[in-house]
């Protein structure tokens, strides 16, 4: 999995440098001191850093000079972490995520709508690297509930009151609607317009419309952005669902299978469920064959979700999954379980409102995705929302926010559960980083071939932890839930401090990571003729195929 030789190289190549730039060398900022990982060569040593303009300038043991000196003694560096699966579209969840050692947080789970927009109003206006893929749920609220938008919308909209919103009408048209041809080919159409606009390929939450997108439809939307060589992140149909016909393995079978023919990456949003064993097994043996492929997980035995999904309909949650709403639906905003009653009332009235989903399958599942290659830390963290479709600021309190802790604590949780396992350090920094920069980069990310390591060249994201201390805070009791973690006293982004001695600085480091736009989309409509003269033979008068 990692090459000694590679390590040689490296090591080479820092006494090259060290010798040629250290002298007389001025760095905006340097990292004295450090125990430098980087899980791309295996690189282990305790060295000195120097970083400038953004980027890594030098590894070396010598001493040098900077603007700002860090000591780190007793400290890993490394690269900072990458997380796929970034909800956290507020002011306030996102300085839980940078108090996490969190650099890159992209929603690649649920994405966006007018994608050029999305990326505007980031610009030189937020502290963490942001991206995005185009969201299938979206589109489908468009083409099926008439959604007309003149700002962009992503999750924090859906979940503070955009999927509400559609719900109105006692009808959910994008989850429950099954599309015509014409319909199936608009929705590709404004899939494949996102993608010409630079997003990071297809969002898609087909877990909450089982009911509405066929077959068919996924494939389409999957091949809309493989016709650009892109990802499908995809939050699977059944999910969780651990009895046949229906169970979830069956369902990462679908876009799988989609993937595989047509040759284009694949995430499996949060494989953290029932089947995870399974696709895991396919995934390796599919990457093994040259695929791009990978899956994601978070450290938590509960998931979230709005109360008013499919997971929590009693035909799923009760029947199918065993689970008893008094015992396993936790709703933050009132701190307090809900019996199937008020399961029913509140998800009639409010379906847009969060809840907590505890699995306790997960306590026994929890300790192998640890110990996963190329299994990726994703936090799946959510927005912190204030109510009323409001969302809490920068400025608020970490105990204001009601949720889930994996929002705050996913990557400090990691850290301290793998110490506790006794789990490789290099192999969690992999997890955490590594792979899914390398899986994007190998996608065509070229941002992403720059970040995940921690190497001479590359971009100062970095982290700085003790390894003996670091830990989730973020506990499932009210008041707790946006506990920050700690032992993670430094994070840069783009070589700026945002955060210092523990404490997030509101400085906006981030940039965007994206495709270029352009200037043609290449949409192609499924039509019934070109399909019978594609995959059908022509026969002539005399009976012979042509």
């Amino acid at each position: 999995m990692f090459k000694p030789l590679i390590i040689c190289a490296f090591s080479a190549s820092l006494t090259i440098l060290s010798s040629g730039i250290a002298a007389g060398q001025e760095f905006d900022i340097v990292i004295n001191d450090g125990r430098v990982m980087d899980p791309e060569t295996m690189f282990d040593a305790v060295m000195n850093v120097g970083i400038k303009d953004g980027k890594i300038i030098l590894i070396t043991k010598d001493k040098i000079k900077g603007s700002e000196t860090i000591d780190a003694a007793g400290h890993v560096v490394t690269a900072g972490f990458i997380d796929t699966h970034f909800h956290s579209l507020d002011m306030l969840a996102v300085k839980f995520g940078l108090r996490d050692g969190v650099t890159t947080g992209m929603d690649l789970e649920y994405g966006a709508w007018l994608i050029d927009e999305w990326y505007a109003a980031k610009k030189a206006n937020w502290p963490m690297n942001y991206g995005t893929t185009v969201s299938q749920e979206i589109v489908r609220m468009v083409v099926h509930d008439g959604l007309e938008v003149d700002a962009p919308v992503d999750a924090s909209w859906a979940l503070s009151s955009g999927r509400g919103w559609t719900a109105e009408d006692g009808v959910e048209g994008w989850s429950v609607t099954k599309s015509s041809l014409e319909e199936m080919n608009r929705i590709s159409s404004l899939i494949d317009e996102g993608l010409r606009q630079g997003a990071l390929g297809l969002g898609s939450t087909v877990g909450y419309m089982g009911k509405g997108v066929t077959s068919y439809e996924m494939f389409e939307a999957q091949r809309a952005a493989a016709r650009y060589g892109r990802l499908s992140d995809v939050h699977t149909r059944f999910s969780a669902n651990a009895d046949t016909p229906t169970e979830a393995p069956l369902a990462f079978d679908e876009v799988f299978a989609n993937a595989v023919v047509l040759k284009a990456p694949l995430i499996l949003a949060h494989d953290n469920n029932f089947g995870w064993w399974e696709n895991e097994e396919k995934m390796q043996l599919a990457r093994a064959m040259g695929m791009n492929v990978w899956g994601e997980y978070y450290p938590y035995t509960a998931g979230s979700t709005t109360i008013g999904s499919e997971m929590l309909r009693p035909e799923i949650w009760e029947d199918n999954m065993g689970n008893k709403y008094e015992e396993t639906v936790y709703d933050p905003s009132a701190d307090k379980f809900l019996t199937k009653e008020e399961y029913l009332e509140v998800a009639k009235s409010d379906p847009g409102r969060a809840v907590v989903g505890f699995i306790p399958a997960r306590k026994d599942w929890l300790k192998y995705w640890l110990k996963m290659p190329h299994m990726t830390v994703a936090g799946d963290g959510m927005p912190a929302l204030a109510g009323e479709g409001k969302l809490f600021g920068w400025d608020d309190s970490f105990t204001d926010y009601k949720g889930h802790p994996r929002t705050a604590g996913s990557h400090g949780k990691v850290l301290r559960l793998a110490r506790e396992a006794g789990v490789p350090l290099m192999h969690t920094l992999a997890q955490l980083s590594y792979w899914s920069a390398k899986h994007l980069g190998d996608a065509g990310i070229e941002a992403m071939k720059d970040r995940g390591r921690m190497q001479i060249g590359k971009v100062a994201d970095i982290v700085v932890f003790d390894p003996k201390t670091v830990q989730d805070n973020a506990t499932y009791k009210n008041g707790e839930h946006g506990l920050p973690s700690t032992g993670i006293p430094y994070v840069m982004v783009n070589g700026k401090i945002v955060v210092r001695k523990s404490k997030a600085q509101k400085v906006m480091a981030g940039q965007p990571i994206r495709y270029p736009v352009e200037s043609k989309g290449r949409f192609v409509p499924a039509d019934a003729q070109r399909w019978i003269s594609t995959f059908s033979i022509n026969v002539d008068n005399s009976g012979f195929a042509k």
